[in-house]
């Protein structure tokens, strides 16, 4: 005899399988959050360099807006230290970082008076200007120019330099030799000389006439230019009677009555 089922109960687990829903849940959320911590991870370095682009940005405009504070000027004779200044384009005290040392020194060279220039950035907006200048040995009246030690001649449409007065010409195979004299005489003297004459005569084509500003007269040849700078010690020996020194062909001085 076969043994009766109960009705239904052998359809009851046909073709069916358990489903795990809640265990593929779980392992989705898991995965999804570790994407979004990956993420999170990834962009944090960005936004520091991104932050410390903009301080370093801000910071570069800060400085570029510090103006020069010190100016320092050194070995300027001649030119003033207002004129210097103005040429080197820093009268308004500009960006001390953006004012390059180059072009500072570029507008001081162009002035003729100048010789050499150095120029030194420091701490704190510091900056020294060293100039080399040339020296201004005298006038020409028949151009109003400036002689300079190296023979250039400048403008000097002012007249702002107090030298000394070249009267007539001189001939261009003394010039040279008279040029070279005048750079050998010491600053103090050359500024005690007034005017000064080419003066030859049948015993010395090299002869000189100078008028000096106390008054005395010196006569003096291309070859002893440089015993001139003992003039304040002649001073001395005459003891303030004016004359005339003859330095061309002796060294005797003739007291005027």
């Amino acid at each position: 005899m076969k043994k009766k089922e109960k009705k239904g109960q052998g359809k009851k687990n046909i073709g069916k399988k358990p489903i795990e829903n809640h265990k593929t849940t779980n392992s989705t959320g898991k995965s999804e959050k570790k994407v979004k911590k990956k993420i999170k991870l990834k962009l944090l370095p960005i936004m520091i360099v991104i932050i410390a682009l903009i301080i370093l940005v801000l910071l570069g405009k800060y400085i570029s807006l510090i103006p020069i504070k010190n100016i320092y000027l050194v070995g300027n004779q001649v030119l003033s230290d207002q004129q210097l200044i103005e040429l080197a384009g820093i009268e308004d005290y500009p960006s001390f970082l953006l004012t390059s040392s180059k072009k500072m020194k570029k507008g001081i060279e162009k002035n003729p008076l100048i010789a050499d220039v150095k120029i030194q950035k420091g701490f704190f907006g510091k900056v020294t200007i060293t100039v080399k200048e040339h020296e201004i040995l005298f006038r020409k009246q028949d151009n109003g120019k400036l002689v300079l030690d190296d023979q250039t001649e400048v403008d000097d449409e002012d007249s702002a330099y107090s030298v000394s007065l070249l009267l007539n010409y001189v001939p261009s195979n003394k010039y040279d030799a008279f040029v070279s004299g005048m750079n050998k005489l010491k600053a103090s003297v050359r500024t005690q000389i007034s005017e000064i004459t080419y003066d030859p005569n049948e015993q010395d084509k090299d002869r000189f006439l100078l008028y000096m500003t106390d008054g005395n007269y010196v006569y003096l040849t291309l070859t002893k230019f440089t015993q001139l700078n003992y003039y304040e010690d002649v001073l001395e020996k005459i003891g303030g009677q004016k004359g005339i020194l003859y330095l061309d062909s002796g060294n005797h001085f003739q007291i005027m009555e």
